[in-house]
């Protein structure tokens, strides 16, 4: 699908690997996830890649309420780093580490603001 003119990302990124673990207490937080930033339609899509790997004890619901999770880190770092630029993306989710204990929403957040900052890097050359 053609990006919309002048829309985040301007081309594909794929293999993102965003990693975020801190381990000071119980719980700690544990978040790791490789995706591909695709242009797609205006709007922030998420999904799974066929044969995307969830790895770790995840609960029944877990990876669906951690994807939703990374997609708010994606836009809220999107919305801090490109003020006003339009997102035309589809996130598509290849693995995901989780963890019983040390994985929350929060991780995931977190998890996507990092995936940003590396497609941000990559993007910028």
């Amino acid at each position: 699908m053609a990006p919309a003119q002048g829309a985040f990302p301007s081309r594909p990124v794929r293999g993102v690997r965003a990693r975020y673990v801190h381990q000071t207490s119980c719980p700690g937080d544990l978040a790791i996830v490789t995706v591909d930033f695709e242009p797609w339609e205006e709007g922030l899509h998420v999904e799974s890649a066929p044969g995307a790997r969830v790895e770790g004890d995840p609960e029944p619901g877990d990876p669906e309420r951690f994807h939703a999770a990374l997609a708010e880190g994606v836009r809220a770092e999107l919305d801090d780093r490109l003020p006003g630029v339009p997102v035309a993306l589809a996130l598509v989710v290849h693995r995901t580490v989780v963890h019983l204990v040390d994985s929350r929403e929060h991780s995931f957040r977190m998890a996507g603001r990092l995936a940003v900052r590396e497609v941000l890097a990559v993007l910028e050359g």
